[in-house]
């Protein structure tokens, strides 16, 4: 009923007819049920560009983790040249005030693709809100799914990092970390960060609607230590012609991480990135080693993989 329900609402807002064409040529071997809605721009009021572009609901989608390296993931992906990218996080499946717009309004929010590349959107928020993965499944269920993974520890760490910038930049107070990790002497349940990763549990969340056949798990800590093997597997898992290969990567001694090189032009990601962690007493950084080791265990066997973390 609620997928009826869904596609009532779709068909009554739907604004410009959308044609349905298959990708082809450089992705290969998707299903013809994972061709998704495209609109021409045409279709939309604007004026066509020379290229024949056009828009599509996602093909591929990166559905976090937050701070696990989404942007790093998804840059390296531009490199194909069968991948068209979103550039923002749309928020599309998360946030209400835009779910609302229906399925016209998120098809507007994608890159203008050729009729053969594939449309690639990421929201990091995405793996770890309830709702999502049930609307996602009503748009399509055979899309492909990329989750980005670090060491549960140091995603926290990162999470804190990030917001203790973004306050020191408004000018906002901000609490110290060890005062947000830990409380009366235990582990701070209440810290959202420290849900974020426990992956097991939002990832059983999928399970209940995607096989796992159709996610696929990137290492963010080899991503970053290596970035060539974790592609390549990614291309494989995208059925994607071999293009990525290792002099896309240049490691950038300043920065302290790998940088892309395409077509002789060469680019990093945001200082924003790559920020050093704040120091932790180690007394609390075993702390979380221990609060996370079964979490983990319990992933793993979901996963049928092991993640060399702490």
């Amino acid at each position: 009923m609620a997928a009826l329900f869904f596609g009532l609402l779709l068909f009554a807002m739907q604004s410009p007819p959308i044609s349905s064409r298959p990708a082809k040529s450089l992705a290969r071997g998707l299903p013809p049920s994972a061709s998704p809605p495209q609109l021409t721009p045409n279709d939309s009021g604007s004026t066509a560009p020379p290229n024949g572009t056009l828009q599509q609901l996602p093909q591929i989608l990166i559905i976090g983790v937050r701070k696990g390296g989404t942007r790093a993931l998804i840059e390296m992906l531009s490199l194909h040249s069968a991948v068209a990218a979103a550039e923002n996080e749309v928020h599309f499946f998360d946030w209400e005030s835009h779910f609302q717009k229906g399925l016209p309004w998120y098809l507007t929010q994608m890159p203008f693709a050729l009729p053969d590349q594939l449309t690639v959107e990421k929201t990091p928020a995405y793996f770890t809100s309830t709702k999502v993965p049930e609307r996602i499944h009503q748009m399509n269920p055979d899309i492909k799914l990329l989750l980005i993974l670090r060491d549960p520890t140091e995603r926290v760490l990162s999470d804190y990092t990030q917001v203790f910038y973004n306050r020191l930049q408004k000018h906002k107070q901000y609490h110290p970390i060890e005062s947000v990790l830990v409380k009366d002497g235990e582990i701070n349940l209440g810290y959202k960060a420290l849900n974020r990763s426990l992956y097991y549990l939002h990832m059983q969340n999928w399970l209940r609607y995607f096989p796992l056949e159709s996610i696929h798990v990137v290492d963010g800590d080899e991503l970053i230590r290596d970035p060539f093997p974790e592609m390549k597997r990614v291309e494989r898992f995208l059925n994607l012609e071999p293009q990525i290969n290792p002099s896309n990567f240049y490691f950038n001694k300043t920065k302290g991480f790998y940088c892309l090189r395409d077509h002789g032009r060469e680019r990093c990601l945001h200082d924003s990135k790559g920020r050093a962690h704040p120091q932790v007493a180690p007394a609390i950084l075993h702390k979380l080693y221990r609060f996370f080791h079964e979490p983990n265990k319990k992933l793993f066997e979901l996963v049928g993989r092991t993640f060399h973390w702490n």
